[in-house]
Order: structure tokens, then C-alpha cells, then sequence
């Protein structure tokens, strides 16, 4: 697995404050994931959990299958089993709704390569439980974008408060502050999201 080391990003060190959680330890190199409807669904299992419970509901989803599940297979699984594995109710019917958009809209890799971020957001937040956010990780972790800046999650903000000191009651002041301040970490902002997330778990 390649890596990159935080050398690799010269213009995160020039913020100051950034420098301080700057470990010198390296990070895995972005790598495109298939298939695109699959890491979604694992996107919306993944919703407001820690990553440990949600790996053993990855791991529970993909033993009702033989090898990585198509969409038709998924749609095919009742409510009642994907219930069985530890999803709510809600999460059960949107992954549904993900098979069933990727049956009827398409979802192919190399379709979504040509889309720009915003764009992307845009297409795929039309199905029901599919937000900004878990485009943003789906944009992250299965497309293989370096410029993504999760400005929604808690985990970011949480971080960023104490990095910068920035006051967290005024949510929408909050988010212009942290994306302002992000501008200075373009084009690598995929990056800089993974060291405050290390962070914040005390890494």
C-alpha cells in the first residue's frame, strides 16, 4: 500500500497551528474503491456510529452474500434481515434506496470520475437517507478525491474548535470560520481531514 508522508503536504506545515498535530507519521495514499453502490451503502451504515461497531455491521452485511453483493441482490434482502445485522429500520430502507438507484440511474466509477464534487453531491443526495456528508466520505474513501472537506462532521468541527480556538455556538459562523480556514490546506483537504480526525481521537 502506498503512503505518503506529511512532507507530502509542505503547505499544511505553513499553518502554524495546524503544524502542532503534524506527527510525521504517514498516511495511505487515497486509493479508488469498487464497487461505487456498495461503499455507499457502507456510507449509510456508517451514519452517527464509531468505526469498530461499523466494520462488524460491514462484516455481518456482506456474510448474507456470497462475494460483494449487486444491487439487484441487495433490493432482494427483506427489511427484516438487514434489521437482524444491527441496522435501524431507516438505514435498511436507504440502502434499499441506494440498490434501487443504481438499478434504475446507473452508478459506474468511470461515469462518476467525470463529475466534479459538487456535482456529484448534488446527483446522488436526490435518494432518500443519502446526505451531503456521506457523499463527502463516499467522494473520500471511494472515489479517491484529495480535495474534500467534510465541513458537516462532528469529529471536524470538534477538532477544529480546539485547534483554533473558534466558537462553537453560532453553528453557521462556525462553518464559514472552517471553511475559510481550509481554503489554505486546498488541493490536499482530504488529507487534512484525516489528521483532525486523528486528533480528535487523541492520535
Amino acid at each position: 500500500m502506498a503512503t505518503l508522508p506529511t512532507s507530502y503536504f509542505p503547505h499544511l506545515s505553513k499553518d502554524k497551528k495546524f503544524a502542532r498535530i503534524l506527527t510525521g507519521q504517514p498516511f495511505a495514499k487515497l486509493v479508488k474503491r469498487k464497487p461505487v453502490h456498495l461503499h455507499l451503502c457502507y456510507s449509510i451504515m456508517s451514519q452517527q456510529l464509531s468505526t469498530k461497531v461499523a466494520s462488524v455491521i460491514h462484516k455481518r452485511f456482506l456474510k448474507l452474500f456470497k462475494g460483494k453483493p449487486s444491487p439487484e441482490q441487495i433490493l432482494a434482502i427483506p427489511f427484516e434481515t438487514l434489521r437482524s445485522i444491527g441496522l435501524s429500520g431507516a438505514k435498511s430502507r436507504y440502502i434499499h434506496n441506494v440498490a434501487r438507484f443504481a438499478i434504475e440511474q446507473g452508478m459506474e466509477q468511470r461515469v462518476f470520475d467525470k463529475m466534479d464534487d459538487e456535482s456529484l453531491i448534488e446527483h446522488l443526495t436526490r435518494i432518500k437517507g443519502v446526505g451531503r456528508w456521506t457523499v463527502e466520505m463516499l467522494l473520500m474513501f471511494t472515489l479517491g478525491r484529495e480535495d474534500v472537506f467534510a465541513v458537516d462532521d462532528l469529529g471536524i468541527q470538534q477538532a477544529m474548535i480546539r485547534l483554533y480556538k473558534l466558537d462553537p455556538a453560532n453553528k453557521k459562523k462556525l462553518k464559514e470560520d472552517m471553511l475559510r480556514i481550509s481554503l489554505n490546506w486546498s488541493p490536499y483537504r482530504t488529507y487534512a481531514c484525516l489528521h483532525l480526525w486523528q486528533h480528535k481521537d487523541g492520535g
